[in-house]
């Protein structure tokens, strides 16, 4: 495992492969760590860097990635930490694939940088369907744990901090206004349970103008999740 530093920032990482560049974002909610793809339906790790140069990373404050907590905290820093990442490691351009929480990660990085994703992959992607109270939940349970590791923050700052990432509609960290207008290709790997609503999978599918939605894709053996993966992600690569 790497790690680099920028300003006050501690982000660990590691690269797997050689070619066209894909930048991993975990699952695991606030957690979200390079360990958890080793438990999802399919680690993209161990499929895909036959053929690209897959980059993993622990989101700050998880795995062993660091970072200080201000109430001020929201989405956007850790999009400053993902485009930090791809500039360390001289990346101008990668397609992006996030399970869970990464959903929004995904959007972070096109939004503030549309110019240098190819195509993501959406994996289940969180979002609100009158289940604020089960994400409080689980910031609440990832922030009680190392707490005493920022004495720079006060309760107050922990309160804004979620308020920040899910106290909003819809993905949290985008609009649909902007997913309507997106014109990054999207493969949507559809989520099925409170936290992945299925709903929101669906309207993502429905509101893009370049994304399919792939239905059945949990039983990798039998769903051929891994072919339709590596189909759209070999459509969307660059050529030069």
């Amino acid at each position: 495992m790497s790690e680099f530093k920028y300003n006050d920032v501690t982000i660990h990482y590691e690269v797997h492969g050689d070619g066209f560049p894909i930048l991993l974002f975990a699952p695991g909610g606030m957690r979200s760590a390079i360990s958890f793809w080793s438990a999802s339906e399919w680690n993209p790790i161990e499929t895909l860097s036959s053929d690209y140069q897959v980059i993993a990373m622990d989101q700050r404050n998880a795995g062993s990635s660091r970072a200080p907590v201000s109430s001020s905290d929201d989405w956007s820093v850790y999009t400053r930490d993902h485009i930090a990442l791809m500039d360390h490691l001289r990346i101008e351009r990668a397609h992006l694939l996030g399970g869970c929480i990464g959903g929004p990660y995904c959007y972070g990085v096109i939004q503030s940088a549309s110019d240098r994703v190819a195509a993501a992959v959406l994996q289940q992607p969180i979002g609100n369907e009158n289940n604020r109270d089960l994400f409080f939940a689980m910031f609440d349970t990832w922030a009680d744990a190392i707490k005493s590791e920022h004495p720079e923050a006060n309760e107050s700052d922990w309160q804004s901090f979620r308020s920040n990432m899910f106290d909003r509609p819809f993905l949290y960290n985008t609009t649909r206004e902007f997913v309507s207008q997106c014109k990054t290709p999207l493969l949507v790997l559809m989520g099925s349970d409170p936290y992945h609503p299925e709903s929101v999978s669906r309207e993502i599918a429905d509101l893009s103008p370049n994304a399919k939605l792939i239905e059945k894709w949990k039983n990798p053996d039998t769903d051929s999740t891994v072919e339709h993966v590596r189909a759209f992600l070999e459509q969307n690569t660059p050529n030069d």
